[in-house]
């Protein structure tokens, strides 16, 4: 008998809910973490044909891309993005400032609905390409949240396989 695909826990067949997850930036949970856009990635198809058979176009995969990352977060007194992304600007006026924080790997895990870590994703050597420290203000509007917003440039992202959904007992 061939052993079960998801062998952890195999009586499960509802898929996990995207509003519990969590990201850690410098080992730490961003607070207040409201939205994350996908992680997606792309790879090039690459067109050749041979010269014994050229009428058909074959396809090789090219590069890949990483598409950006924007991480949302309800206004509060956690200066986590705004830090990050003064460090990029930092840079830019000082020559002789080290590029040692200006990327981060982070982290991102998803969540059962007992709070429990059941997969985790690292994204790779990100920076901060755009920061958005305040909403619009609207005085008329009184049942909205103030975001802040970032947008996170990297290097790629894995599945971190040492992570996986705790079996119940």
């Amino acid at each position: 008998m061939a052993a079960p695909l998801f062998p952890v826990n195999a009586h499960r067949h509802d898929p996990y809910r995207t509003f519990k997850f969590q990201i850690l930036i410098d080992g730490k949970p961003v607070a207040g973490l409201r939205k994350m856009t996908a992680l997606k990635k792309t790879t090039e198809a690459v067109g050749w044909r041979t010269g014994g058979d050229p009428t058909h176009e074959r396809k090789l995969p090219g590069g890949t891309s990483y598409d950006p990352i924007t991480l949302e977060q309800g206004l509060t007194h956690d200066p986590v993005f705004e830090n990050w992304a003064g460090l990029v600007n930092s840079i830019q006026g000082d020559a002789g400032m080290s590029l040692k924080n200006f990327r981060k790997d982070i982290v991102l895990n998803i969540l059962n609905l007992q709070g429990q870590v059941v997969m985790s994703y690292k994204v790779f050597r990100a920076w901060v390409s755009e920061f958005q420290a305040l909403p619009d203000f609207d005085a008329g509007s009184t049942n909205t949240v103030g975001i802040q917003t970032i947008k996170l440039e990297h290097e790629g992202w894995e599945r971190d396989t040492s992570t996986s959904e705790p079996t119940e007992s």
